[in-house]
């Protein structure tokens, strides 16, 4: 498919709306960030790393092993910019490689199996009720053993950098509840909102406190957050392919609506294949800087409604395996294309294990390269 110019642009966009996208946040940040995360068995295979519970919580091996997956990126893809703290030892409180969100629900109950190839497993712990504490969740053995990790390494270094992947509320709720909580949005609204309320005060209450210590709260979320400026706050709503839009509206959305003028910029990261179903619904938050659009959500369809956002697009770690070369770079200067604005759009592949070869990934590099400099002229 070939380059779409201005001409293109301006045909979806009224002048209004296109005046409008250029007094985004994120236009002075560099065209077309990308990135990429790596399943935890691409690094078992290819670099013999193993993720039991020291490779989340062990000081040393923390700033080990973050190092090691930095000097592996860079051999690989240093071209592109990756793997640039190779040379360094790095107080790094989380796995910002790693797509994993298990903390926040193994800090209220849940069970977490840890493997040496694949991320922490969560399992759900099948609340009977609804009713949990967040005080709890800090003073749980799980909480205590992060912060014996995040002192330890702030005595040693002096400061720290980094986040941990927290999650999101519906998330949560489903690892501790697991399904049943469908019926109760039926049978027990009113438990299910303060259940819901619950796990919020967790996540702001970490996310705050995390964000004043290494300044940001969601590099692990999404990589692609830490090339822009300012930090966004990425909210996970991986599970809401799962209600409806309406369901969304009556106990999740108040969420985002307060977080989203609390926390700026303020960002959905949605990997689900249905992202344009909230399109419409979300035009009715604050504001929502940034969209992690999942891989087979409408692009096109979400720029309509959401005009002045960033939306970072997801290719997927599946098909990339069976696609050749030239296959990947029409998949993205289409859906870049369809996003309409370079400079509001990101391209990232998340959790592409072993069988994704090396050149598929430097195509996804390669073909971003190509159009940010198509789209300079």
């Amino acid at each position: 498919m070939g380059m779409c110019g201005s001409n293109h642009l301006l045909s979806l966009f009224d002048s209004k709306s296109v005046m409008a996208m250029e007094n985004s946040l994120f236009t002075n940040n560099p065209m077309l960030p990308a990135d990429i995360v790596l399943a935890p068995a691409w690094w078992f295979h290819n670099e013999g790393i193993t993720f039991d519970e020291d490779f989340f919580y062990h000081p040393a091996k923390r700033v080990e092993v973050e190092r090691q997956m930095e000097k592996a990126l860079c051999e690989r893809w240093g071209k592109y910019g990756l793997g640039q703290d190779k040379d360094k030892d790095l107080p790094i409180v989380g796995a910002v490689h790693l797509a994993a969100g298990f903390l926040l629900s193994e800090t209220l109950g849940c069970k977490v199996e840890y493997k040496e190839n694949a991320p922490p497993q969560v399992i759900c712990r099948q609340l009977e009720d609804l009713i949990i504490s967040a005080e709890a969740a800090f003073e749980s053995c799980v909480y205590k053993k992060f912060e014996q990790l995040t002192e330890s390494l702030k005595t040693k270094y002096g400061y720290l950098v980094g986040d941990v992947n927290w999650g999101g509320i519906l998330n949560i709720a489903l690892d501790l509840r697991g399904e049943a909580l469908f019926m109760d949005m039926f049978d027990r609204p009113e438990d299910v909102n303060v259940f819901l309320s619950e796990i919020a005060k967790v996540i702001e209450r970490f996310t705050q406190d995390l964000q004043k210590e290494t300044g940001s709260t969601s590099i692990s979320v999404n990589r692609n957050v830490c090339h822009l400026e300012p930090a966004v706050f990425l909210h996970s709503e991986c599970s809401h392919t799962m209600i409806s839009a309406e369901d969304y509206k009556k106990f999740l959305f108040t969420y985002d609506e307060q977080w989203s003028g609390k926390y700026k910029p303020f960002g959905i990261h949605f990997c689900g294949k249905d992202a344009h179903r909230y399109a419409e619904v979300f035009t009715e938050l604050g504001h929502l800087d940034f969209l992690d659009v999942g891989w087979g959500g409408d692009v096109a369809e979400i720029r309509k409604h959401l005009p002045n956002t960033f939306l970072n697009i997801r290719l997927s770690p599946v098909e990339i395996i069976d696609q050749s070369v030239g296959e990947i770079a029409n998949t993205i200067r289409r859906l870049v294309a369809d996003s309409g604005n370079p400079r509001l759009t990101g391209v990232c592949c998340i959790n592409m294990d072993e069988k994704v070869g090396d050149e598929k990934i430097t195509a996804i590099f390669e073909t971003v390269a190509t159009l940010r400099e198509e789209y300079s002229h």
